[in-house]
């Protein structure tokens, strides 16, 4: 019984020791443990494996998706990164830029300047095109002037009282529409995410007159075209106490961890420690630093357990994010058996 809980622990446990961490390749593959049967199954995997939302806002989503290898959930991940396509700014044209900042650095800002429009309604550039249509372009205006406020007080001192226009902004961007877009998206519905970025500063005299140019692209080419500011995930936490706590030492136990995530309860007038709820913890491992308590835990990981973080940049909701990196994978992996059908022809 000893030798097969050791198995079971090896097959589905990440072990975090004082000094290392154990198990932490996957093992569980077909004729590795004698008396497992590894071999994947269909109706096995689709019976153990669950996606379950534990939060989603209109900018953020935490999920749990049980019963799938590392490798899955980190193809997972880079897909959210580098190969969901968004709309951002590809070029600028400089009509006048008298403000501090070179034309270079204000195009790369622009550029890192989230765009809310449905990538799912354009097309990609053809490579060579300089002008756009209506089908893979989005074109911007940039045109502010600052000026002295002549009803400023003449003692003022503070530049919000003495100039006008002299923060630009991202609400300063105006959506140009090419060709029907004005007939296809309503008016507000293509803009900018945030209208409160700063862009530049200017003092009187100097002005922006800028054109830009937004096309569909992936963060594998650009970063500026990535849809999530974070994409991670980490594996679930399993705390276990070895033997009971109780006393001074519950509550030195509570500390060594993530608040919430051991309870210490009144029980028949002594206190003891009990694991509330592991997933709050963050493994810091402070238990390993307390000769008396670090023997009482083990910390571990559940292996095939995943947390997922996703944080929109706000061009797409998250859930549609998830779903849209769910299409990619699926489609990476038709092209791979369409591979494999046509070297089998060959």
């Amino acid at each position: 019984m000893a030798a097969s809980g050791a198995v079971e622990e090896m097959r589905s446990r990440v072990v975090l020791g004082e000094f290392g961490v154990r198990n932490v390749h996957t093992t569980d593959f077909p004729g590795n443990y004698c008396g497992f049967d590894d071999a994947w199954d269909q109706s096995r995997f689709e019976k153990e494996f669950r996606v379950d939302v534990v939060h989603m806002d209109e900018s953020s989503l935490e999920f749990d998706m049980v019963g799938i290898d590392a490798a899955i959930a980190n193809a997972f991940r880079r897909i959210l990164l580098a190969e969901v396509p968004t709309m951002a700014v590809e070029k600028v044209f400089v009509y006048n830029n008298t403000s501090i900042v070179q034309d270079e650095i204000l195009a790369h800002r622009l550029g890192l300047i989230p765009i809310r429009a449905d990538p799912r309604l354009f097309e990609y550039r053809n490579q060579g095109d300089e002008d756009g249509t209506e089908i893979d372009t989005l074109q911007f205006q940039l045109k502010v002037k600052c000026t002295r406020n002549p009803q400023a007080a003449k003692d003022s001192s503070d530049p919000n009282e003495l100039y006008l226009n002299h923060k630009v902004y991202t609400k300063h961007m105006t959506w140009i529409p090419l060709g029907n877009q004005a007939d296809v998206f309503p008016e507000g519905t293509i803009r900018p995410v945030h209208d409160d970025i700063l862009i530049a500063q200017l003092r009187p005299g100097q002005e922006l007159d800028l054109v830009m140019h937004c096309v569909k692209g992936i963060g594998k080419d650009h970063a500026k075209f990535s849809p999530v500011a974070t994409a991670s995930y980490r594996l679930l936490p399993d705390i276990t106490l070895l033997q009971p706590v109780e006393g001074e030492a519950a509550e030195e136990l509570s500390r060594c961890f993530s608040p919430g995530v051991i309870q210490v309860q009144d029980i028949k007038g002594k206190k003891v420690a009990t694991v509330a709820n592991p997933r709050l913890d963050t493994f810091s491992r402070e238990i390993f630093r307390h000769e008396n308590l670090k023997k009482l835990v083990r910390l571990a990981r559940v292996r095939d357990h995943y947390i997922f973080s996703v944080e929109s940049t706000g061009v797409l909701p998250p859930e549609v994010l998830v779903s849209e990196a769910i299409k990619v994978l699926m489609g990476k992996c038709r092209r791979f058996l369409d591979e494999l059908d046509s070297v089998q022809m060959d």
